[in-house]
C-alpha cells in the first residue's frame, strides 16, 4: 500500500502562485504514475496532472502554461511530488488531491489541500 499526504494549499489572491507537495510512503518502489486531480464544490473530480513512470506528462488543458508537475523519486522511504500552478484564477478554488497507482494493486489517494484563489 501507499500513503499520501498532501500539504502547501492555502489562500491565495489571483494571479499568484502555490506550490503543492505530495509525499508517499510504503510501497514506493511499484509507483507506476503520479497525479494531481482537484474538485471543485459542486463539480466533478477532474485531473490536472498526470507523470508517469518513464517521466512523460500530461497537463489538463484548463491549466496548461500555468501548471508544471514534477518529482523527486531519489530518496530510499518517500516519493516527492510536486504541483507548482502559478497566474492562478478564481476558478482554480478547488480541493486538490494526490494520487497514485501501482500497477495490478490499484489506485491510492491523499486526503486532499485546500486551494482557495480570491478575485
Amino acid at each position: 500500500q501507499v500513503q499520501l499526504v498532501e500539504s502547501g494549499g492555502g489562500l491565495v489572491q489571483a494571479g499568484g502562485s502555490l506550490r503543492l507537495s505530495c509525499v508517499a510512503s510504503g510501497d514506493i518502489n511499484d509507483i507506476n504514475a503520479m497525479c494531481w486531480y482537484r474538485q471543485a464544490p459542486g463539480k466533478q473530480r477532474e485531473l490536472v496532472a498526470e507523470m508517469s513512470y518513464d517521466s512523460s506528462v500530461n497537463i489538463a488543458d484548463a491549466v496548461k502554461d500555468r501548471v508544471t508537475i514534477s518529482r523527486d523519486n531519489t530518496k530510499k522511504t518517500v516519493y516527492l511530488q510536486y504541483l507548482q500552478m502559478n497566474s492562478l484564477k478564481h476558478e482554480d478554488t478547488a480541493v486538490y488531491f494526490c494520487k497514485s497507482t501501482i500497477p495490478m494493486k490499484g489506485h491510492y489517494w491523499g486526503q486532499g489541500a485546500q486551494v482557495t484563489v480570491s478575485s
